[in-house]
């Protein structure tokens, strides 16, 4: 026995040692192999020829190409002269369809034939064989469409399979070989009495549009449909397996969609995804008619289930396609690099050389991905840029293996090694990549433009085609703003300031977190209410309001008959899933809230009016936001020039000297040189109570007198400019300034009633000031009391009285109002506003007003320098002229302002001027 185990020992060391020398073999060939694969590719790099001269690809031959990688906007058809930019070329069609959804019937698919034989398709590769498919198609009343993308190998991707179905026939459309005939299809899916089925169309709808302009109208998503019945998943996988019985492998749709021919593999999950739609359709309507049937015993819901899914289907078909284009190329794929691999909040804690070879690597991958049409992972990975960020290395030798090695770590956790490392595009630009990672001194703005004419100039390495013959002249275009003159220190030390500034305001004032959490909220029987974030999610129930029926992304049901319904107002904007970018041109690493209708006017609308205030609040990045700042503030002094309003308070004067400065002996000329513009007198204020003793004494003088102006010409102690300072401050204004100065005022005495002959003092003053007032008055309409009101209009300024209680400053109107007719008493019994925060109702006991001019409780946020003023007279006027409809109409007119001013290519889907 013991001769056997030895036996038996020395045979499983033989073989130990074999298995061994096995392993170290592969691993030595393999590393010869690798070498060797290195030496090549290091030699091939050294070739003066870009490898496209040699490597043509399948979209390189495509002759009609609607969207190529320069950096101009995505043309739309338009199918009437007059029609928008931003307007969908089947708007009324598809909103027709939204408004009026048709019962779609699918009855006669309620049965499904198993594909048995999956060779059973038509393959249409020839223009002949897609005229007579459309021909067929448009005999139909509904068919089932999907398709198949590839993007790896190009920069903005392209449909490379189509699928489409109908109950007796499956068609695999090869849409490479058919790319520049496709538009033969175009009319059969604008057809509006055609249902086109899909299955997550969102994406379908864009890519149609970008490669082919094919407009879908009519569609019926079976997602849409899942959203609506509350499935547990709503995944194409799913439904397969739940309706039929059928398995498919999705990972076959990362496969590579170019490559002719297909594989069998490949070419049975096309046909599955497609062949099957039209019956996993029929079921889903039947079971939204069986909860329409189900619904039935309540006469009060008016929600249909056949007719929603349809509807936010359709919605679908609204979207247009649009091209992401960045102000400065590679800059928002540098701050995630910053943020997920360099562990960094926003680049804080990376040094600055760190962060610009960040940039200038993520900014030549962009500029190679477009000249080579491929995508920005295959030319340089995150993972390498990185690697080259921290490692900096000094010979293209180095640069070559930095890459390979840190793409090698990646495949190792991936198990992928389908992409080679480096890439074709690293390998011919070697020399380039080396050149910029080493001159860190020169300007990359003059970098860039060179190495573009190194691949596309006159005597360029790389061949022109229809992707990228666009780029040069689109590149210098987006540099000429980031071009700095050597020529003038001045110009670029400005350039610098500003660009330090515009970073320092995105990292402060930027959205820290995403304002669009897209959380669903559903009523009591299954209907979608809106979408909302995670802390209203919450909200529901920590209260036990509501039950979770959905983790990812979190959706509840609430446990009660909500007030109102989206359908009731027919607001489809409401129920839309929304996108944390900037609507205007689609940046997505940094956004800011932007109100459309200016707080000015808003927050004097009335409340019914401010019910869905979401849809005019928009994300902007820094760039849009100030184009539309600028357009919103020149959009105003329309309105003030329009309704004869001023935008700004021009005179304000101290309650106290009203008597003094308005006596028999006072002429007009007296009262035009009393009062003071508000910020010149914060101004004067604060300067002298910071520097009052260290100014010349000609400059203290000057500033002494616009105190005394605002007090009627009297001498002025320590505490009036106290007071002085805080003449127009919102409650929020004050508050802050006191937190910062730590100081509060020192006069503090009790709300007093106004006796009568102040009042008429004050009446004598404006009356004798002019009697434009009168007529501006007439003109606008009698404007009811407020907390800030204009006085007088000689020579085009208003004159303001204002007092103060405990500290708290106020202003009122010294104008005689032209009373309504149905006001009980005269308006010389004016309401003495009081902007005390506390205060959010009505004015406090011992004030005297009218009940009919109770001023809006948002009155107390008003500030003497700002908008407030002048916007709560112009919403004034809307609402005693024309109603409700007048702020509608004012409301649409600043949504249209806003859309010529930015024109926006990413607004949600819903969003409408026209809005109510």
């Amino acid at each position: 026995m013991e001769y056997r185990d030895k036996i038996k020992i020395t045979a499983v060391t033989i073989t130990s040692l074999a298995a061994l020398s096995s392993v170290i073999f592969l691993i030595t060939t393999f590393s010869h192999y690798y070498r060797r694969r290195r030496k090549q590719q290091r030699r091939r790099r050294q070739s003066s020829s870009c490898y496209l001269q040699s490597n043509q690809k399948p979209q390189l031959s495509f002759k009609r190409v609607l969207v190529d990688n320069s950096f101009s906007q995505f043309k739309h058809l338009k199918l009437l002269a007059e029609n928008s930019s931003n307007l969908h070329p089947y708007d009324a069609e598809i909103k027709a369809l939204i408004e009026n959804p048709g019962i779609i019937e699918f009855e006669e698919y309620d049965s499904f034939k198993k594909m048995n034989d999956f060779s059973c398709y038509v393959w249409i590769e020839t223009e002949s064989q897609l005229k007579e498919l459309a021909n067929t198609l448009s005999k139909h009343k509904v068919f089932a469409v999907d398709t198949e993308q590839h993007s790896l190998r190009s920069f903005l991707g392209f449909t490379a399979l189509i699928q489409i179905s109908t109950q007796n026939q499956d068609y695999l459309l090869d849409a490479i070989a058919l790319h520049d005939a496709m538009g033969a299809l175009a009319p059969v899916f604008a057809d509006a009495t055609i249902c086109k089925v899909f299955h997550g169309a969102d994406n379908d709808v864009l890519w149609l549009q970008r490669d082919f302009r094919i407009y879908v109208v009519n569609l019926f998503d079976t997602a849409k449909a899942c959203e609506v019945l509350s499935k547990p998943q709503k995944s194409l996988a799913y439904l397969l397996e739940t309706c039929c019985g059928v398995a498919t492998n999705k990972l076959l749709q990362r496969e590579d969609w170019r490559q002719r021919p297909l594989s069998a593999e490949m070419l049975e999950y096309a046909q599955t995804d497609a062949h099957y739609l039209l019956y996993i359709a029929g079921c889903l309507i039947a079971e939204l008619k069986l909860q329409d049937s189900d619904k039935s015993t309540c006469p009060n819901d008016k929600f249909d289930f056949v007719l929603e899914a349809s509807r936010r289907s359709n919605m679908t078909c609204l979207q247009l396609y649009a091209k992401e284009i960045e102000a400065s190329p590679g800059e928002s794929a540098a701050s995630s690099i910053f943020y997920r691999h360099l562990n960094g909040q926003r680049g804080s804690s990376i040094s600055f050389e760190t962060q610009d070879l960040v940039r200038r690597l993520c900014t030549w991958r962009d500029l190679m991905a477009r000249v080579h049409d491929e995508s920005l992972r295959y030319v340089l990975s995150d993972q390498a840029i990185v690697s080259l960020a921290v490692k900096v290395p000094t010979t293209p030798e180095e640069i070559f293996d930095t890459i390979a090695e840190a793409d090698l770590n990646v495949e190792t956790v991936n198990l992928n090694s389908s992409l080679p490392s480096p890439s074709s595009v690293v390998c011919s630009h070697l020399n380039d990549l080396y050149c910029l990672i080493r001159d860190k001194e020169s300007n990359a703005d003059d970098i860039f433009p060179q190495i573009l004419k190194n691949c596309l100039g006159p005597n360029g390495r790389c061949p022109l085609s229809v992707y990228n013959y666009a780029l040069l002249m689109n590149f210098d275009l987006i540099l000429k703003n980031r071009l700095v003159s050597k020529q003038s220190p001045i110009t670029n030390s400005k350039q610098v300031v500003r660009k330090a500034s515009r970073e320092l305001f995105v990292q402060k004032f930027s959205c820290k977190s995403p304002v669009y959490h897209n959380c669903r909220i559903y009523a009591n029987d299954g209907r979608l209410l809106c979408y909302c974030d995670r802390r209203k999610l919450e909200w529901y129930l920590r209260r036990d309001l509501a039950k979770l029926v959905d983790d990812d992304p979190p959706a509840i049901m609430l446990l009660f008959e909500p007030k109102g319904r989206p359908e009731d107002e027919g607001n489809d904007f409401y129920i839309q899933s929304k996108k944390n970018i900037c609507v205007g041109c689609g940046e997505g690493s940094h956004y800011l809230r932007y109100r459309i209708i200016p707080s000015c006017y808003r927050m004097h609308f009335p409340e019914h009016l401010k019910s869905h205030r979401s849809h005019d609040i928009v994300l902007l990045c820094v760039d849009c936001h100030e184009v539309a700042h600028a357009a919103a503030e020149k959009y105003k002094k329309q309105i003030a020039a329009e309704f004869g309003i001023p935008l700004f308070i021009r005179k304000v004067v101290d309650f106290k000297e009203i008597p003094v400065i308005s006596g028999p002996s006072s002429s007009e000329m007296d009262v035009e040189d009393t009062g003071v513009s508000p910020l010149q007198l914060r101004t004067a204020a604060m300067a002298l109570l910071r520097h009052g003793q260290r100014m010349p004494t000609k400059r203290r003088e000057e500033l002494t007198q616009i105190i005394m102006q605002y007090y009627g010409g009297r001498e002025i102690s320590e505490e009036d400019l106290e007071r002085a300072l805080l003449v127009g401050m919102s409650p929020q204004e004050r508050r802050r300034f006191e937190k910062k100065r730590g100081f509060s005022s020192k006069h503090s005495t009790e709300i007093i009633r106004l006796d009568k002959e102040q009042m008429n003092a004050a009446h004598t003053m404006a009356e004798s000031a002019t009697e434009n007032s009168l007529k501006i008055a007439d003109t606008i309409g009698a404007l009811k009391t407020t907390e800030v009101e204009s006085t007088s209009t000689k020579g085009g300024e208003d004159y303001f009285m204002v007092t103060e209680s405990k500290g708290v400053v106020s202003a009122i109107a010294n104008k005689e109002m032209i009373s309504d007719e149905n006001e009980a008493s005269h308006t010389k019994d004016k309401y003495v506003g009081n902007v005390d925060e506390k205060c959010e109702g009505g004015p406090p006991n011992g004030t005297a007003r009218h009940d009919e001019s109770a001023p809006h409780k948002n009155n107390s946020k008003l500030s003497l320098l700002g908008h407030g003023p002048h916007g709560k007279q112009v919403v004034d006027h809307l609402l005693k002229e024309y109603g409700d409809d007048g702020i509608r109409q004012f409301c649409q007119r600043w949504r249209q302002a806003f859309v010529e001013a930015v024109h926006p290519r990413f607004l949600p889907s819903g969003w409408d001027v026209m809005h109510r």
